[in-house]
């Protein structure tokens, strides 16, 4: 099995044993999952001692990694399963709802599903419970209609996915061209299914290949020129053969949005042309399809990158020749924002430097949890003088690369920070960010981070908005404020490359473009596998134009020096 679906597992048991009320062992199968999603190697190849010598992975769970690894199944989670018959993964996509409140709905309501919580909420039974009042219930009832409506996959899930079935299918003699496309190749934040287009002269032979892969857990149609899987991960996949003097205009009807094919097919009327998924015609007479290039050419288009391709205006800039000139997904020279096992990370100082160095990057900030933040195992004024020492060591003892002092501060509820500028003036890179108090208003949440801000040490203001995807809406916040703070103070904002997070998101980034902000895109790591998450926040940054002077760790090392010294 895939390492994402063993994770899916291991965290669909910590949900499970959370709802049960079971203590601690949901903590250790979350640190476990988010190991083995992590790694850069398939876990088949890893045996049982290799397994446990990974962070987070004892014995008895790595034991279970091994069985689903073998079977594909564990009879302790199909067990579990079994004495907890709800469908708790869309009951915890609704903010609000946690296991212990699944826990409470299903034994005391008999609450299995969304329709149940929907039909409880209205018949005000909710707030009836224990702990449960009545703007509880309203709210839950609220975000009922947010959970319907994005139970869609996260492309960090997604994309490995479409990847491995795109190589498979490339290693089939008679396939010719393979590409992905739809929303995964526009990189949006969210997927609904997997789209992919092929050239071949032995249609028949291909679409029988790809119906009896592996990973292929149910066929729903299956053609000559389509077919349709439901893959082992529950993602739907459609593969489309398509002929190669319109393969570029496959791709880029099937890659969309369809906002944008609208535009482009406006476009080509009005130069008395036809636009569709077959190629550009002028009456019946084909004019261009091969390939998208082509395409935008004769449309007297500049090229449009997949990720701009949202009606967000790019078709007119095209025209005109204003597309930006997009950052590049090699880029960015180091990561500003990770941490180690001084607080909440897997991984030492040394194996984070390791690790980034094998990326290639020139730099790095370890930005460890400050104390004020206990549940991330925040570190006390000792602890982080300590840890400056150990910095200081390392960068006298590596060579081509240069770790930053760091430090990840909390802002708390009157905007205050939870580390004295005694502490915040040794450091080179300071990131303030809100891990509570969601809930206060647009004002008050608005004027605590522009209070961080205004803290003449802070550098950074990271996952500005605090969503989490499916998990969290973005608190309210007047963003024209604290993009008008973040120039005038000069503090960036961070571009959170975590999947479920991608925060700023696309539009915001191009909003605080557009105010003239300068921003960071840092992968939040807390183990070192997790730095290769950069590309998503590359991607979200793409999608809201970014160039690459727009973003501060493209600059090289020198230059970084400078402008953290100011």
């Amino acid at each position: 099995m895939k390492n994402v679906e063993i994770a899916q597992i291991l965290n669909e048991i910590a949900d499970l044993l959370e709802i049960k009320g079971v203590q601690f062992k949901p903590i250790a199968y979350r640190r476990a999952a988010e190991t083995v999603n992590s790694l850069s190697k398939p876990i088949e190849n890893l045996n049982e001692n290799e397994l446990i010598e990974l962070p987070g992975i004892g014995k008895s769970i790595a034991k279970k990694i091994l069985t689903i690894d073998e079977t594909g199944s564990l009879p302790y989670f199909e067990d579990l399963k079994k004495a907890c018959p709800i469908d708790y993964e869309s009951l915890l996509a609704v903010e609000g709802v946690g296991p212990k409140t699944v826990k409470l709905l299903y034994q005391s309501l008999g609450v299995k599903d969304l329709d149940d919580l929907e039909s409880m909420a209205r018949e005000h039974e909710i707030r009836k419970l224990p702990g449960m009042k009545e703007k509880s219930e309203e709210k839950i009832l609220e975000n009922i209609k947010y959970a319907k409506k994005n139970i869609r996959n996260l492309l960090g899930y997604i994309l490995p996915i479409a990847l491995e079935l795109k190589n498979n299918l490339k290693l089939l003699p008679d396939v010719l061209e393979v590409e992905i496309a739809g929303s995964i190749r526009r990189r949006k934040e969210t997927i609904g299914d997997i789209d992919i287009l092929v050239i071949t002269d032995n249609p028949v032979e291909v679409m029988d290949a790809f119906t009896h892969l592996s990973n292929v857990d149910r066929i729903i149609l299956q053609g000559p020129s389509k077919s349709t899987v439901r893959l082992k991960e529950n993602v739907f996949c459609d593969l489309r053969v398509v002929p190669e003097k319109s393969f570029g205009s496959a791709l880029m009807y099937f890659t969309g949005s369809k906002e944008t094919n609208v535009e482009l097919r406006k476009l080509a009327i009005k130069n008395g042309l036809k636009l569709n998924e077959y190629g550009l015609f002028k009456g019946e007479e084909w004019i261009s399809g091969v390939t998208e290039e082509t395409l935008f050419r004769e449309l007297d288009l500049d090229y449009i990158e997949p990720e701009l391709r949202e009606n967000h205006g790019e078709v007119e800039a095209a025209l005109n020749g204003e597309l930006p000139t997009l950052i590049e997904y090699n880029e960015v020279l180091g990561d500003l924002q990770m941490h180690s096992k001084w607080s909440d990370g897997s991984n030492s100082l040394e194996e984070m430097m390791t690790a980034a160095q094998l990326m290639g990057y020139e730099y790095i900030a370890i930005t460890d949890h400050s104390g004020g933040l206990r549940i991330a195992n925040g570190m006390d004024d000792n602890h982080i003088n300590l840890q400056l020492k150990m910095i200081e060591k390392l960068n006298d003892e590596f060579e081509g690369i240069t770790i930053f002092k760091g430090l990840e501060v909390n802002i708390d509820s009157d905007g205050k920070l939870d580390v004295s500028d005694e502490i915040l003036k040794d450091l080179d890179v300071v990131i303030a960010s809100i891990h509570s108090g969601f809930r206060q208003d647009r004002g008050k949440l608005t004027d605590r981070i522009i209070s961080a801000m205004e803290n003449e040490y802070v550098n950074i203001i990271a996952h500005p908005t605090g969503r989490k995807i499916h998990q969290r809406k973005a608190y309210e916040l007047d963003l024209d404020k604290v993009f008008e703070s973040s120039i005038e103070t000069d503090t960036y904002l961070e571009v959170n490359s975590q999947p479920d997070r991608l925060d700023l998101k696309d539009v915001y980034v191009k909003k605080a473009l557009e105010a003239g902000c300068k921003l960071v895109i840092n992968t939040d790591s807390h183990n070192r596998d997790s730095l290769k998450n950069i590309e998503f926040g590359i991607a979200t940054a793409r999608r809201g134009w970014a160039e690459k002077e727009d973003i501060v760790n493209t600059k090289p090392l020198k230059e970084i020096i400078k402008i953290f010294k100011k």
